[in-house]
């Protein structure tokens, strides 16, 4: 059911998300074509705050810090799986595997080297802090807009 703890979460994970794309975009290698890569991340940004930050609302502003966090982790966590399934898929379309186990072990390589630009100190200040707001602020939507 639509709310506006819901829709509150999922705005601000959503432009987390943004955000986050827009800071990691330098640290990546010179021409590289970055497609729908904001976009799919905002997309998630939208799931995560819809389903996982704006369901868990009304519990307190304590439990509301630890549900921002959970969706800002879930987050991360697909927005790497599916950045590295793609580009494991775009790579194996060009014929570069040998076979399927291979495929799969260069995507865990490649959500690793996604990962590790993630550990910048300000990209990682930015990921806790967009996810404690986003949490604390559907608390506050569930509590005002009940």
């Amino acid at each position: 059911m639509p709310t506006a703890a819901r829709l509150v979460a999922a705005l601000l994970l959503a432009a987390l998300a943004v955000a986050v794309s827009e800071m990691v975009k330098p640290l990546l290698p010179d021409g590289t074509d970055f497609g729908y890569f904001t976009w799919v991340n905002a997309v998630l940004g939208v799931l995560c705050g819809w389903l996982i930050v704006g369901w868990r609302v009304g519990h307190g502003i304590g439990v509301s810090v630890g549900t921002g966090l959970t969706g800002m982790a879930a987050l991360v966590f697909w927005a790497i799986f599916i950045q590295a399934g793609y580009e494991m898929l775009r790579i194996s379309l060009r014929g570069r595997y040998g076979g399927p186990v291979e495929a799969l072990e260069d995507m865990l390589r490649i959500a690793i080297d996604h990962a590790q630009l993630l550990l910048t100190p300000h990209i990682v200040a930015t990921l806790l802090t967009g996810g404690i707001v986003s949490g604390v602020a559907a608390e506050l939507a569930n509590r005002w807009w009940r």
